[in-house]
């Protein structure tokens, strides 16, 4: 139980990366508020809750300031303080900038980073007290170009430099920040995008292609470098690549 009692917030927990975090997380004895967009992670909480977990839903866009304000709100009345705050809600919209629509690019933005900045903005004042720790979702994609992904690239590399500046102005609070950079990994999204393609299976192949390990990462593998990320005191300002060796 290595976050007995601690309270985490998940952005994005309704699948893939986020759900796996949640459940992690609720697994080592930490009480979680659920995010999404729809209703999804309220599926979720349920499961967890069916597991001995104690988990909430609240349902929000993160890259509305209205929102993001109330899911820390709901977090602190719920449990009466904050601990971790892992935000991992995203999305990927492809397209080279030539390609791109301005209302992709800036939805890209706005969910990708306005959501770090938001959600971090309102939780601050409560990760002061308890010495807290904020881990941010970038990607392999922040650190190295593949076709196609010009808006969720950029967006992903706005995370990697706002996770460091936050680390050098929390530092003195006590508040760790760091971020994780997960490979291509094996999530509803990402099989969404593949059957957006003539052959999914070629795709699915050629995706695979990118990891020199020859395979996808799994939601469960990332979840584990987030539990690393928020248990390391010594780490902060940090990008852990988790990448099926696609950085090398």
């Amino acid at each position: 139980m290595k976050l007995k009692r601690k309270v985490a917030i998940v952005t994005g927990a309704g699948a893939g990366i986020g759900e796996a975090t949640a459940r992690l997380f609720t697994a080592e004895g930490a009480r979680v508020v659920c995010n999404s967009i729809t209703d999804s992670a309220m599926r979720v909480v349920e499961s967890i809750s069916n597991e001995g977990g104690e988990a909430t839903f609240v349902q929000g866009d993160v890259s509305e300031a209205q929102d993001a304000q109330r899911i820390i709100e709901t977090t602190v009345d719920t449990y009466g303080d904050l601990d971790i705050l892992v935000n991992n809600a995203g999305i990927v919209l492809p397209g080279r900038v030539d390609e791109m629509s301005l209302e992709g690019w800036d939805r890209t933005m706005a969910v990708n980073v306005r959501s770090v900045y938001l959600l971090s903005k309102y939780a601050v004042p409560h990760l002061r007290k308890t010495r807290g720790v904020i881990i941010n979702t970038s990607s392999v994609l922040a650190l190295k170009g593949v076709k196609n992904r010009a808006a969720y690239s950029a967006s992903k590399g706005a995370v990697v430099s706002l996770t460091k500046a936050m680390a050098a102005d929390y530092m003195e609070d006590g508040i760790r920040v760091n971020c994780i950079c997960p490979g291509t990994i094996d999530t509803p999204s990402l099989a969404y995008r593949l059957s957006q393609f003539p052959d999914p299976e070629e795709a699915r192949k050629q995706f695979i292609a990118r990891q020199p390990m020859g395979r996808l990462g799994t939601s469960e593998e990332i979840a584990e470098g987030i539990l690393y990320l928020t248990l390391a005191e010594f780490a902060t300002g940090i990008s852990l690549s988790v990448d099926g060796g696609m950085t090398i």
